[in-house]
């Protein structure tokens, strides 16, 4: 949560917000900028936020941002003013975001009339904004989420069913650790190791009274996805279209250190405990049965996904249509036109983000809160997750060429993201706003 809101001596409640001064100006600026920030938006969208309200002030404001922290300074006349902001770690909301481009908006259209009081009962009340879910229900979005994640992989019933459960607590882990303000690493790590070896213990249930056979057990992959760090993944490469390379960089590098270290933690529970990413038992299916069932798998994973970044019901119900619609096309590309994993993806990535334009103009919604849910399910965690498996066991070939189709797949997602920003965002496409 974001703390000390526009805290400035000297500067009475009634004082219109236009005339309280370059510095309470710029904290207020500062303050804009952090909340979003905090909510998992990229750079651009924090700067354009900053430069909205700077520009109803009558300054100028020019912002370094990165993934937890905000250089900026603002120019009155001959006057300057600069800060330094931080975050003590990484977050997502998409609740808070929408209300804060309300604010935004709103501003925009009023905020010459506004007073310093006004200014920081409107701040506190959206910074009080929190989680919608209980850990519950966010466990088990997670749960529903990587049981759909492991179908449109291959996976069957029994790779579903225990996907279900062990995705399920160790997201419970997770969101305990988060409680206890304890570094994201920890929680990566006790998450994964938990989702893993719940796997593990409910499949050899299922084995012993079943007599399963022993290649479902390949399905404990996707109890671990729901440490996929989508956000940071598809924004990095916005950001770096538009040239914000401190922050892309900065979210590129956090995404793949949140990746790798929960592909060498599965791997180091899956050497102990002997599980073996092989390939999924086939199904059998006819593609047309494999087409219908793709459909509600697409809408229940991006629906708990979305969910997991704090959206309401209506906006996660809106990234599912557009996910369960891009992603099956996507997968029914592969199949069907022999079109490579990178290529369907662009096209996937390019038919979300056209898709949730359309509907942000409709009503209002950030586009991110659609375009970045319905893409999660696109970014190839079991390629990522095979790649350092192989390595990590020595089989280097087959390691590089794992990880070589994930990176050619999320570069591709996040050029379908871009081209569909420039073609459906005039100011985004423009250097100059």
């Amino acid at each position: 949560m974001v703390k000390d809101y526009l805290i400035q001596p000297n500067v009475s409640n009634k004082t219109l917000i236009t005339n309280a001064g370059l510095k309470y100006k710029t904290n207020f600026i500062g303050k804009i900028g952090i909340m979003m920030l905090s909510c998992g938006t990229g750079a651009w969208r924090v700067r354009e936020s900053m430069n909205s309200i700077a520009k109803v002030l009558n300054i100028r404001c020019f912002a370094d941002i990165g993934l937890v922290s905000i250089n900026y300074t603002c120019y009155e006349k001959c006057n300057s003013c600069s800060q330094t902001l931080t975050l003590s770690e990484t977050g997502i909301n998409m609740v808070k975001l929408h209300d804060l481009e309300d604010f935004v908006n709103f501003f925009q259209l009023h905020g010459t009339d506004l007073t310093v009081a006004e200014v920081c009962s409107l701040l506190k009340k959206i910074n009080r904004s929190s989680n919608n879910y209980s850990k519950f229900t966010l466990s088990l979005a997670a749960g529903l989420a990587c049981s759909a994640f492991v179908f449109l992989l291959g996976g069957g019933i029994i790779e579903m069913f225990c996907s279900l459960i062990a995705a399920t607590l160790g997201n419970y882990i997770r969101q305990i650790i988060g409680k206890h303000n304890l570094i994201s690493l920890l929680g990566i790590i006790y998450s994964v190791a938990t989702a893993c070896i719940s796997y593990a213990i409910v499949f050899y249930l299922l084995e012993i009274s079943f007599h399963l056979s022993i290649q479902h057990e390949a399905g404990y992959i996707g109890a671990m996805l729901f440490v996929v760090p989508g956000f940071p993944f598809i924004t990095s490469g916005l950001d770096i279209a538009k040239l914000d390379m401190h922050s892309g960089l900065e979210r590129a590098a956090y995404a793949l250190m949140v990746i790798s270290i929960a592909s060498l933690v599965a791997w180091i529970i899956a050497f102990y405990i002997n599980l073996k990413p092989s390939n999924f038992t086939p199904l059998n299916l006819t593609p047309f049965i494999t087409f219908i069932l793709r459909i509600p798998a697409s809408f229940i994973g991006v629906f708990g996904f979305s969910l997991m970044f704090n959206s309401t019901p209506k906006m996660a119900f809106l990234a599912s249509i557009v996910g369960a619609f891009a992603n099956t096309f996507r997968l029914e590309l592969i199949d069907f036109t022999s079109m490579p994993p990178a290529a369907a993806s662009f096209v996937g990535a390019l038919c979300a983000g056209i898709l949730a334009s359309i509907i942000q103009l409709k009503n209002g919604d950030p586009r991110i809160s659609i375009t970045v849910p319905s893409i999660v399910i696109m970014v190839p965690g079991l390629y990522m997750y095979r790649a350092i498996y192989d390595i990590g066991n020595l089989s280097l070939i087959s390691g590089i060429s794992w990880l070589v189709k994930s990176i050619m797949i999320i570069i591709f997602l996040q050029l379908g993201l871009v081209v569909a920003r420039a073609i459906s965002d005039y100011k985004w496409r423009h250097t100059i706003s």
